[in-house]
């Protein structure tokens, strides 16, 4: 599956997270603002020497840059990992992933994917007992839909309380649940350990499945494969790549790390080629 980011999605997102200009880049670069430019617009880099020149100005790693533009893509997780079942949405053909985290029985729903016949579909086709919505962040991609999966299952829904205005619809106050840090929810067997992980929006929270061998850690837009989502607002930029450097990829190495778009991947891997890891 390929990156859900390209050289050019990344320079944006830093460039416009740290809110500084296409001038301010050249002039720390050493490249003109016309290379600046066509580098964000998608233009393929003259050389290896521009990616360090810009990764550099930006506070990016230069190889793990210089590796998303030579084709890099994370080792593949299996798609089939016990106890997960991922559900596929689509925005305007846009792909969206949620997942179904299940055990004994029991269920959680994190993310909605867009698709809430699909999620419930799926806990149908299962015989599965939903025990709670879990949303990494409140955007409709995210979000949207769990009014129908609501009036089915009449379920605790947590979410970042500073995320509740990004809804286009609210749960009733006794349903919404903020997830503290550290706190755990049962699912069967399995535990989800909740982690919030503000940055690519104010409320967001990642949410870690402590199980025997490697974790799981579901992160929604916080990090993608190589990347990281968009700092919304970008004033939280320096407040993300905390989150992203001093929380996720502080988990132990095997963790495999589902996103809410792009390929699944590992912290070792982000560790060694993320560009926004330092």
């Amino acid at each position: 599956m390929p990156l859900e980011d390209e050289l050019s999605d990344i320079l944006k997102k830093a460039r416009n997270g740290q809110q500084r200009s296409v001038a301010d880049v050249a002039g720390a670069s050493g490249l003109s603002e016309t290379e600046v430019t066509e580098l964000e617009r998608g233009q393929s880099p003259r050389s290896r020497e521009q990616v360090h020149a810009v990764a550099q100005a930006l506070g990016l790693m230069a190889e793990p840059l210089t590796q998303v533009v030579d084709g890099w893509t994370p080792q593949a997780v299996p798609l089939s990992v016990p106890h997960v079942e991922t559900v596929l949405g689509s925005v305007g053909g846009y792909e969206v992933k949620g997942y179904i985290v299940h055990d004994g029985g029991e269920a959680v729903v994190i993310d909605t994917a867009y698709n809430a016949s699909g999620m419930l579909a799926a806990l149908a086709k299962r015989k599965l007992r939903l025990r709670a919505i879990c949303l990494t962040h409140g955007h409709s991609d995210h979000a949207e839909g769990m009014e129908a999966i609501l009036k089915t299952y009449p379920v605790p829904v947590y979410l970042g309380p500073d995320d509740l205005d990004l809804l286009s619809w609210r749960p009733s106050q006794e349903l919404l649940h903020v997830p503290q840090r550290g706190e755990t929810l049962p699912v069967g067997g399995l535990t989800i350990r909740f982690m919030p992980t503000p940055g690519h929006t104010p409320g967001g929270v990642c949410y870690v499945v402590e199980q025997a061998g490697a974790p799981i850690c579901f992160v929604g837009d916080t990090l993608f494969a190589g990347s990281i989502g968009r700092s919304n607002p970008a004033g939280l930029y320096e407040t993300h790549l905390e989150s992203v450097r001093k929380q996720v990829l502080t988990l132990v190495p095997d963790t495999r790390l589902f996103p809410g778009h792009g390929p699944a991947t590992t912290v070792r891997e982000e560790v060694l080629h993320n560009p926004f890891y330092s």
